[in-house]
This record gives C-alpha cells, structure tokens and sequence, in this order.
C-alpha cells in the first residue's frame, strides 16, 4: 500500500521557518522523482519545488526560490523541504507527491502518489 505521510507544518510569524518531512512507503521510492506542492484556499494547487531520484536535479517555482530547499534521504525513504524566510502569502496545504519510475520531471502530470497535506500558516 502506497503512503505519503507529511509532518511539520504550523503556524509561524513572517520571518520564520519550518521544515516539512515526508515519509515514503509502499512504493520503490529511491526510483522515483519528487515533489511538493501546496495549495491555497481559493487557488489552484501549485508546484513548489521538485528532485530528481538522485537529488541531482531541483527546480524550484520563482515565488520560493533563495528561501526554500527541497531534499531527499534515499537510506530512509524521506522527502524534506526546509523554508526559511516564511511569508503570509507561503500559507498553504503542502503536499508531497511522488512520480514512480521517473528519473527527473517537473511536469505536476508525472505525478501519481499524493500524501493527505499538512498546513502551513504564516501570519503577518
């Protein structure tokens, strides 16, 4: 049975950080390219940051990029993304997504296992 469990969402001031984990099972995960992806209420679900099954790759949307770090544990089927420098605009729903069997891909289209979310709410 395939799971994606996120953790380490919260409520922070601007300014602040968290660092959200997802733990992979059920799948081959060190085949399988990354990503996370948030969605707030009223909007479209967007990709934040991806890594290829190495971690040699990343991409990262414009909005996040200098503040956030996607990474990846492959010894313990882990998925990372630190954030520093939290907005009000960053809160959101974060997910993790896998896409099996993918080297590397920023297409949201690869991806077909999705954890449950985490909240992020960052307040001014």
């Amino acid at each position: 049975q395939v799971q994606l469990v996120e953790s380490g969402g919260g409520s922070v001031q601007a300014g602040g950080s968290l660092r959200l984990s997802c733990a992979a099972s059920g799948f081959t995960y060190s085949r399988s390219s990354m990503g996370w992806f948030r969605q707030a209420p009223g909007k479209e679900r967007e990709a934040v940051a991806h890594i290829s099954r190495t971690g040699a790759y990343t991409a990262y949307v414009d909005s996040v990029k200098g503040r956030f770090t996607i990474s990846r544990d492959n010894a313990k089927n882990t998925l990372l993304l630190q954030m520093i420098s939290l907005k009000p605009e960053d809160t959101a729903m974060y997910y993790c997504a896998a896409a099996p069997n993918i080297v590397w891909t920023q297409n949201p289209n690869s991806y077909e296992y999705w954890g449950q979310g985490t909240q992020v709410t960052v307040s001014s």
